[in-house]
């Protein structure tokens, strides 16, 4: 018997499902989707985007409801999402202790970017998947954003799943990023929404300041990330008495937990923050990291690690 063909948003659902990238239209600009509860999925984003750093994703669902069980919302920040969600608006809120994103789609961070887009197939998706969706802009980094499906397959070739054709971006920008703790607003990027509409309903937005050691997150800034209690020890080969080895690729079988016995650098920035958290829980003298090769995400890699170990961070 033959099978009907699935219906796009179904099609995409199953391979984000399957761990694989898509490429998604959004009103904003095209996004590069992945199962924001799947490190493996999201490490994938960061090698095809290339050169790439562990700053936050915005993980898009299809509801106020949905982000609310990943995020805590104060009043300030529901009265923002009733007034701008569906759409260009993305917000950085605390995370939920059940928080089903995974540590690297949030960097290893204790707040959560997170945004309702308008376009219609992107809802489709979302709700026929059923859980949040990291999609930053389907672009090289440092390439113009897309904004139609052919730029897509223009920048990745055979390299999604699939593109999925939801005509030009209508907004075409990034959305703007406010974050939201307590009774504070902080515009964190401007885009899709202007300050004017914005301090509307918000009132005065604050500004970050560049110098502040626990600046908010968000997306494309340079953050503070995950550092664990103990002291970081890098391109170590072996474990003292006391430490902790976090080793990389063969030759570290006695290690407490290996990055990638492979050597997969895409498998090792999966893991990267849940073993930097496991191996602090044994609170051990030290933590070891075995040397990361500084080539493709090993270059992200990297410097996470290195500013792990900054004890001035």
């Amino acid at each position: 018997m033959e099978q009907t063909p699935l219906e796009p948003a179904a099609r995409a659902a199953a391979a984000l499902a399957r761990g694989d990238l898509v490429g998604l239209p959004t009103e904003t600009v095209y996004g590069l989707g992945a199962d924001a509860t799947q490190a493996d999925a999201v490490a994938k984003i960061f090698a095809a985007k290339g050169r790439p750093h562990f700053n936050p994703l915005i993980s898009h669902v299809a509801s106020l409801e949905a982000a609310e069980a990943l995020g805590v919302f104060s009043p300030l920040a529901r009265k923002m999402a009733h007034a701008f969600w569906p759409g260009p608006l993305s917000l950085v809120v605390p995370r939920q202790a059940d928080c089903a994103v995974c540590d690297l789609a949030c960097a290893g961070l204790d707040t959560i970017a997170l945004r309702v887009p308008a376009h219609p197939l992107m809802q489709e998706v979302l709700r026929a998947f059923g859980k949040p969706v990291a999609a930053p802009s389907a672009n090289i980094s440092g390439r113009p954003s897309p904004t139609t499906a052919d730029h897509v397959r223009a920048e990745f070739g055979d390299r999604l799943a699939l593109v999925l054709d939801g005509g030009p971006s209508a907004v075409g920008l990034e959305s703007a990023v406010v974050a939201v703790l307590g009774d504070r607003a902080t515009l964190l990027r401007l885009g899709g929404l202007t300050r004017e509409a914005l301090e509307a309903v918000a009132g005065p937005l604050l500004t970050p300041d560049a110098s502040a050691k626990a600046a908010p997150a968000s997306p494309g800034m340079i953050l503070r990330h995950y550092a664990p209690q103990a002291p970081v020890r890098l391109n170590a080969t072996h474990a003292q008495p006391g430490e902790v080895m976090i080793g990389f690729g063969p030759g570290y079988e006695g290690a407490a937990f290996n990055l990638s016995p492979s050597g997969d650098l895409a498998e090792a920035a999966a893991h990267l923050f849940a073993m930097l958290r496991a191996a602090d829980a044994l609170n051990p003298t030290a933590i070891v990291i075995a040397p990361i090769p500084k080539t493709g995400l090993g270059e992200a890699i990297a410097d996470r690690l290195a500013r792990a170990a900054d004890r001035s961070c």
